[in-house]
């Protein structure tokens, strides 16, 4: 089944905020997030155990757990096995490190075998307080979290993870599966697998305003061939392109500061919201299925809805294009 018969539509909720991503969130301001984001329409949220060691799944699960299950679509991802145990010593986060230090204590597990599979959909659907998933991804399978040792992962994930969620698709359990990763590589490598073909993926930060040159060489052609949908993460580069200050989530350098001010610019002067630039630039991909802006205020949900609908005159990605600000490859909205 496509990722398109299955979403309810181009803009859902990623939740790793959620997870007290740079800061520990008040829980009277996730509630009022989650409903805001609710109230506005949305019946799509992604989330993970990784998110906070839990935190995000608990925190969405409070939501969820009280409107129908047949109201919204679901995804969590698998790889991270929570414990009860409190972390000893600092977290090992690849090139990511302290992105959720303020989350939840437990020490975390990373591993993709068929076991800790099953045991990872168990758990989620406890913390969520819901009795089935629609979409689950294989989370972080690459290069950033597991530096030269990523093909082992791989590997550990395609002989365990993969299958067991190709088993769990077959028998009706979950609807889709797919990668949920930051890097491309692993897509590729698992699109050009002969066993069972995934449905979907999700690319966090890999398709946006300011980074989508090496998505575009190889692996959005593979899955366009294969009709495979791209959930998009991550669409405003950490936030940088909303008016933060990470990018890859880091302190944004300072090129990446100064691309944002001529996109800004730009912007500003054809009347466009940078938002609306950002998310509707990666809609625009033919493989795009929908867009997961995270987010903790409820403004914010607000600025996200407008932004998917506001009306940008095509004068404006000409010009992002003439400049140079776009790939010459990336397709446009309205076929610019």
């Amino acid at each position: 089944m496509s990722l398109t018969e299955i979403l309810p539509g181009r803009r859902g909720f990623g939740t790793a905020p959620l997870g007290n991503m740079f800061r520990a969130v008040p829980e009277d301001e996730v509630h009022a997030t989650l409903e805001a984001a609710w109230d506005q329409g949305t019946r799509y949220y992604d989330t993970a155990p990784f998110y906070g060691a839990g935190l995000a799944e608990s925190r969405l699960g409070a939501l969820l757990s009280t409107k129908p299950r047949d109201s919204y679509v679901l995804s969590t991802k698998v790889g991270r096995v929570i414990l009860d145990e409190v972390q000893v010593g600092a977290r090992d986060l690849g090139d990511k490190g302290g992105l959720f230090e303020h989350g939840r204590p437990n020490e975390m597990i990373n591993v993709w075998t068929a076991e800790a599979t099953e045991r990872s959909i168990e758990d989620s659907l406890k913390r969520l307080g819901v009795d089935r998933l629609d979409i689950v991804w294989v989370h972080d399978i690459a290069q950033d979290f597991n530096g030269d040792e990523w093909l082992r992962k791989f590997e550990e994930a395609r002989t365990g993870a993969f299958r067991t969620l190709s088993r769990l698709r077959d028998e009706g359990v979950i609807r889709a599966w797919g990668l949920g990763v930051n890097r491309t590589e692993p897509i590729e490598l698992t699109l050009a697998l002969e066993e069972p073909q995934p449905d979907g993926f999700l690319l966090a930060g890999r398709y946006t305003l300011l980074d989508h040159e090496h998505a575009l060489q190889r692996l959005l052609p593979m899955a366009q061939e294969q009709d495979v949908g791209m959930v998009v993460g991550g669409p405003y580069s950490s936030g940088v392109l909303a008016g933060g200050t990470h990018f890859e989530y880091q302190q944004a350098p300072p090129e990446i500061v100064e691309r944002v001010r001529k996109i800004k610019d730009l912007a500003d002067r054809h009347g466009v919201g940078i938002k609306a630039a950002a998310l509707q630039f990666s809609l625009a991909h033919p493989v795009a299925a929908a867009v997961i802006p995270g987010a903790t205020r409820p403004s914010r949900i607000a600025e996200d809805v407008a932004a998917v609908d506001e009306v940008v005159p095509a004068a404006f990605w000409q010009e992002l294009r003439a400049q140079g600000l776009v790939s010459p490859a990336a397709p446009l909205p309205d076929g610019v």
